[in-house]
């Protein structure tokens, strides 16, 4: 779970628990700049690359973002130590990634 710090009206942090699909900025940002890389590096792509990986979020919790993103980059890798990335469960899960990125792009672009 991401807990993030806030404040109360006395002045006092507490811990809040943050959405499940809150992506770490990193993950937006690594996310925008590749979407920028391959579609242009202006305003215009920044806004929508950034819109994208909004809808994203929205749709997809960054768990299995995450895990989407690691079965593709092993995937891409090949060899025989990728064939376990090619079950039909850890399939779904690319699938459903790519889903959200199309949902990202409709919205978006």
């Amino acid at each position: 779970m991401a807990f993030a710090a806030g404040v109360t009206c006395a002045g006092i942090a507490v811990a809040q628990e943050l959405p499940a699909n809150d992506y770490p900025t990193e993950a937006r940002a690594d996310y925008v700049y590749a979407c920028m890389a391959v579609n242009g590096q202006t305003r215009e792509m920044l806004d929508k690359c950034s819109c994208s990986i909004d809808q994203i979020a929205a749709i997809l919790p960054y768990a299995e973002y995450e895990q989407a993103e690691t079965l593709i980059s092993v995937g891409l890798k090949g060899g025989e130590n990728v064939a376990w990335t090619k079950i039909p469960q850890m399939q779904e899960k690319i699938k459903n990634m790519r889903r959200a990125q199309v949902e990202g792009e409709l919205r978006c672009f």
